[in-house]
């Protein structure tokens, strides 16, 4: 396809990765964002080998792998730190490329300097969007500045990449309403801590009421100590399978309490790890509601496309937010690359990548690989001396190997 005018909408990890993925076959690019400065914020996240692969294609392969941990393994274990599944990750579990754990504001730094060097990419933040107009000649798109004047202007294609809270995807589905709830809160923060099951492990203990994450995404420094990210999932309301209502958006991301925390989590302290320990010396806690969206039956609309979480909103199970943006990003690439026809291609993307994400949204409402954590709590409650005692390991493995296929993991090869 020739050179096009590209608008994107929403500067973070998936939409900075597709305008360096497109301009990479020579479109221009104009990456709007509602924020006055685009800072880098967050916490942990994962990012998996078949999107790590991505990310090295576009020159970002040093960068990660000077910064992020290289995951090992993940590893399930139940509320009193019993191993139910240890599953090798990155090279060590057959991959080309390594699985990262990796602090989100690090990753975004990358990925926006990288953006920031390319001629091609022009920057606007302080632009919020408020409209899109296809039609047949493109795409006339508006954004509010934050000196309150409002911009039109026109591109060929538009790209909404604004997160959750899309008003590409309100204005395409005005009826939808807002995110749906599973009922679990997640308080999430970062400590300087010993390393644990050598320094590049992902854990996840626990089960459907109460589940704690946790993994390190720094290397360990010469005091000895490593960044560790965690995540504090609990139960307050009932509503798996995302049938409630979420909190308001003004409560997400508000400061956490370790009070609210030790109550259930006070007492799993386990060989390897002390977990109130590790919460009760956070450098920093946020809470929010664990919240996703419906599969929509289609992103396109004319000339504007969906991608990230504006289109795919997902529960963080799986370690696929990220991912599965980045993912988006390539695919719209080679869609572009191998059509001639701009509608075509963006007909072309969403084929191939709607109905997996949609899959996964719907997985990840049933505790996606999370599920074999509850399979073990209901045959085992109190533990287990030998797991093949209380569940078949083959059963555990069948779980872990159809939700992986599902989510495109391949090793040796990128989706």
């Amino acid at each position: 396809m020739k050179s096009q005018n590209i608008a994107i909408a929403g500067a973070g990890i998936g939409g900075l990765t597709a305008a360096l993925a497109l301009e990479r076959l020579g479109h221009r690019i104009t990456l709007f964002e509602s924020a006055n400065e685009i800072k880098a914020l967050g916490v942990g996240i994962n990012v998996l080998p078949h999107a790590v692969a991505v990310l090295s294609e576009l020159g970002l392969g040093e960068a990660l792998a000077a910064c992020a941990v290289e995951t090992e393994a993940l590893v399930f274990a139940n509320k009193f730190g019993q191993t139910i599944y240890r599953d090798l990750r990155g090279i060590a579990g057959g991959y080309a490329t390594p699985q990262y754990s990796i602090h989100r504001g690090a990753l975004h730094t990358a990925l926006l300097d990288a953006a920031r060097a390319r001629a091609n990419v022009q920057l606007r933040p302080g632009s919020r969007l408020t409209r899109y107009e296809s039609n047949d000649h493109g795409c006339n798109v508006s954004f509010s500045r934050s000196d309150g004047t409002l911009t039109t202007d026109s591109f060929d294609l538009f790209i909404a990449a604004d997160g959750i809270h899309s008003a590409a995807r309100a204005q395409r589905y005005p009826n939808e309403g807002p995110p749906k709830w599973n009922g679990m809160m997640m308080w999430r923060g970062t400590t300087l801590a010993k390393p644990f099951m050598g320094a590049r492990t992902m854990v996840q203990a626990g089960n459907k009421y109460a589940k704690f994450v946790v993994y390190p995404i720094e290397k360990p420094r010469d005091d000895g100590l490593q960044l560790i990210n965690w995540i504090a999932d609990i139960r307050v309301a009932d509503g798996i399978g995302g049938v409630l209502t979420a909190p308001s958006r003004e409560s997400w991301s508000t400061p956490g309490r370790v009070e609210d925390l030790l109550p259930t989590f006070g007492s799993w302290r386990f060989d390897w790890l002390d977990v109130p320990s590790l919460i009760t010396q956070a450098t920093q806690i946020f809470e929010w509601p664990m919240v996703d969206r419906d599969p929509l039956p289609q992103w396109q609309d004319g000339n504007m496309t969906l991608l990230g979480d504006a289109a795919h909103p997902m529960y963080p199970i799986g370690s696929n937010g990220a991912t599965q943006a980045i993912l988006d990003a390539r695919a719209l690439a080679d869609s572009l690359e191998q059509h001639a026809n701009l509608r075509d291609a963006l007909a072309a993307y969403e084929a191939v990548r709607r109905p997996m994400t949609a899959e996964i949204v719907r997985m990840n409402r049933q505790e996606g690989l999370d599920i074999i954590l509850d399979m073990v709590h209901e045959a085992s409650p109190s533990g287990f001396e030998r797991l093949q005692d209380v569940i078949d390991p083959a059963e555990i493995d069948a779980v872990v190997q159809r939700y992986k296929r599902a989510a495109g993991h391949q090793p040796t090869k990128v989706t």
